[in-house]
C-alpha cells in the first residue's frame, strides 16, 4: 500500500467554524493529520509526496469562476472596508441551481454567498495551496490505480465530498474523491464511489448526478436531523442520462456493525450489477463511535471487518481519505481498516 501525503497540507489551520450561530472550534485541524499518519505507521505503508497539479485536474470536476473565486477570495476581501479576518457571507444565494449565469455578482460579498455554501469552509491565507495539495494526493492514488497498484491510500486534508463543482461547504473546498474518479473514468473505466463517511457525499453526488459512467453509493446517517440536511435521501436516485446510478442509503444514528454490514451488502450489489472496474472509496472515518460527531456506532475490530468486506468485491482501490476527527482511536480506526481491504 502507497500513501499519499504533502506536508503543506497541514498549514490549513482554521480556529472556528460556525455551529447554531456561534463560531465553535473546529474539529477539522492539523492534529488529523498526526492521528492519521499513527495508523499509517501501524501499517508500515511507504509515504510519498505526490506530484503538483494545475487547474486542468481540479477543472477535470470544478468550474473555472469556482476555482478563480477561490484564487482571489482573500486579496478582494481584504479590500472591503471593515472586513472580517475569515470570509463569512451575510446573504446566501437561494436557489442557486436555478439562477442563470449572467445573475453572479460581481461584488466579493455576493460571491461569497454563492459560492462559499455555509459556515464550515473557513478560507485562510493558506487554505487554498493545503486544498491544491490534498487533491494532488487524490489524482496520485488514482494514478497508481491505474498504473497497476492494487490499493492506495490518499491521506487528504482537508477532506473533499461536500464540495460541488462551484460550492465549498462542510471543510471541503476541492472535491479529491471526485477527482478521483473522473481521473479513472478518462480512461475509459467504470468507476463506483462508495462512500462511508457518516455524512451524505452531497458534492460528489451533484458532480455526477447527470452521468452514467460513475456509479455513487452513499451510506450516511439520515440528514433528516443530520449536515448535510438538504440532501442525501433515497428518492435521490440521478437525473437523465444518470438516473439510477445514485444510491443513497440513509440510516438511523446509532448504527452498530451489524447494520453496518447489511447495508454494505446492499451496496455491493449496487457496485457488482453496474459492472464496476474500479472502486474510489470516500473513507470517512467519522462512522467510529469514539467520534465528535456522534452519528453511527463503530468500533476499531469493527472497521476491518467493514474493510474485509470491500475486499470481497476484489476491485482495485483508491482510497480517500475524507471525515473522522481528532479522537483516541482515529489511527487505529485507520489501521483497522486497511487490515481488512488488504485481505
Amino acid at each position: 500500500m502507497i500513501t499519499l501525503y504533502d506536508p503543506v497540507q497541514r498549514t490549513h489551520a482554521p480556529e472556528t467554524f460556525i455551529v447554531a450561530g456561534r463560531p465553535q472550534p473546529i474539529p477539522e485541524k492539523p492534529e488529523r493529520i498526526d492521528m492519521l499518519m499513527e495508523g499509517v505507521k501501524a501499517l508500515g505503508s511507504e509515504v510519498r509526496k505526490p506530484r503538483s497539479i494545475n487547474d486542468f485536474v481540479i477543472g477535470l470536476v470544478h468550474s473555472p469562476d469556482y476555482i478563480s473565486f477561490l484564487d482571489t477570495l482573500r486579496e478582494r476581501w481584504s479590500r472591503v472596508p471593515g472586513s472580517s479576518d475569515i470570509p463569512l457571507p451575510n446573504v446566501y444565494a437561494i436557489q442557486r441551481a436555478s439562477l442563470p449565469p449572467a445573475t453572479r455578482p460581481d461584488a466579493v460579498v455576493g460571491q461569497a454567498g454563492f459560492y462559499l455554501g455555509d459556515g464550515a469552509c473557513p478560507v485562510t491565507e493558506t487554505t487554498l495551496a493545503a486544498a491544491r495539495a490534498s487533491a494532488a494526493c487524490a489524482a496520485e492514488a488514482a494514478r497508481l490505480v491505474l498504473a497497476g497498484e492494487r490499493l492506495t491510500y490518499a491521506l487528504c486534508r482537508p477532506p473533499g465530498h461536500h464540495a460541488a463543482s462551484d460550492l465549498a461547504a462542510g471543510f471541503c473546498f476541492f472535491n479529491n474523491s471526485a477527482i478521483a474518479a473522473e481521473i479513472l473514468a478518462r480512461s475509459g473505466k467504470r468507476v463506483a464511489i462508495l462512500d462511508i463517511d457518516v455524512h451524505h457525499g452531497n458534492g460528489t453526488e451533484a458532480i455526477f448526478y447527470d452521468r452514467a459512467d460513475v456509479l455513487t453509493v452513499s451510506i450516511h446517517a439520515n440528514p433528516k436531523r443530520f449536515y448535510p440536511f438538504f440532501w442525501g435521501y433515497e428518492d435521490e436516485r440521478g437525473r437523465g442520462a444518470g438516473e439510477g446510478f445514485n444510491l443513497n442509503l440513509p440510516r438511523e444514528r446509532g448504527l452498530d456493525v451489524k447494520g453496518y454490514l447489511q447495508v454494505l451488502d446492499v451496496a455491493f450489489k449496487a457496485i457488482t450489477d453496474f459492472g464496476a472496474d474500479h472502486l474510489v472509496i470516500a473513507a470517512g472515518l467519522d462512522i467510529s463511535i469514539d467520534d465528535p460527531f456522534q452519528g453511527f456506532a463503530i468500533r476499531i475490530e469493527d472497521f476491518t471487518a467493514i474493510g474485509a468486506a470491500i475486499a470481497g468485491l476484489k476491485l482495485p482501490m483508491a482510497v480517500i481519505q475524507e471525515g473522522g476527527y481528532p479522537s483516541l482511536s482515529l489511527g487505529r480506526n485507520l489501521a483497522a481498516l486497511f487490515e481488512g481491504l488488504g485481505r
